[in-house]
């Protein structure tokens, strides 16, 4: 009678075995396609463009989920933010004066992101994936008047975009490399950036 417990867990780690067997080569299958993905930029935003024209069409065929796409909209301008930010705050910086370059004789300081561009699209593009499949429980349909949602959520983008590009000028700063590539030539490759992205990334379990 003593030996039935043992045997039972055996079985489980058995049957376990398997599943998590799958779990891992599926995980090592994803993060190598997404590492593939990486130097694709306009590939993959078209991707997530193709979600998000699907989401919206599903939306307003079924007129309703309102709540989620208000959600949805506000978790993309969040990532938009982000995604504009330096990685380091100016106001931090500014605390040291010989941290930023003092005029445009300086060397050129690099502009380093808080949410860099992939994981900006991976987390927009699975944003979009969730909330479709949210679309299909009724119980998460939530009764709403959604012009209100929809004028909330411009005042909301538009305040927080002024609040971000004043911030721009007032440190002076830019989120796309323009005059990096001038510098250089032009000879920076994009697929560079994605690299150390893919570094950040992390490891498959």
């Amino acid at each position: 009678m003593e030996d039935e417990p043992g045997s039972e867990n055996e079985g489980d780690t058995m049957v376990a075995s398997p599943l998590a067997k799958w779990r891992i080569e599926f995980s090592r299958s994803f993060q190598n396609h997404l590492d593939r993905s990486a130097p694709h930029l306009i590939r993959r935003w078209l991707v997530t463009l193709v979600a998000a024209v699907i989401y919206i069409y599903r939306v307003y065929y079924v007129y309703g989920f309102f709540v989620i796409s208000y959600g949805l909209a506000t978790y993309i301008l969040n990532l938009l933010i982000g995604f504009l930010s330096p990685k380091v705050d100016p106001e931090i910086e500014a605390l040291d004066p010989t941290s930023l370059p003092r005029d445009d004789s300086d060397e050129f300081k690099p502009f380093v992101r808080r949410l860099p561009e992939f994981k900006f699209w991976y987390a927009a593009t699975k944003a979009f994936v969730v909330a479709f499949v949210m679309t299909f429980f009724s119980f998460l349909d939530v009764p709403v008047f959604w012009p209100i949602l929809l004028c909330y959520w411009l005042f909301l983008y538009f305040l927080t975009m002024k609040r971000q590009i004043v911030h721009m000028f007032k440190y002076r700063y830019f989120p796309f490399d323009i005059r990096k590539k001038k510098r250089h030539g032009g000879n920076d490759k994009p697929s560079s950036s994605n690299a150390l992205e893919r570094d950040e990334k992390p490891a498959p379990m």
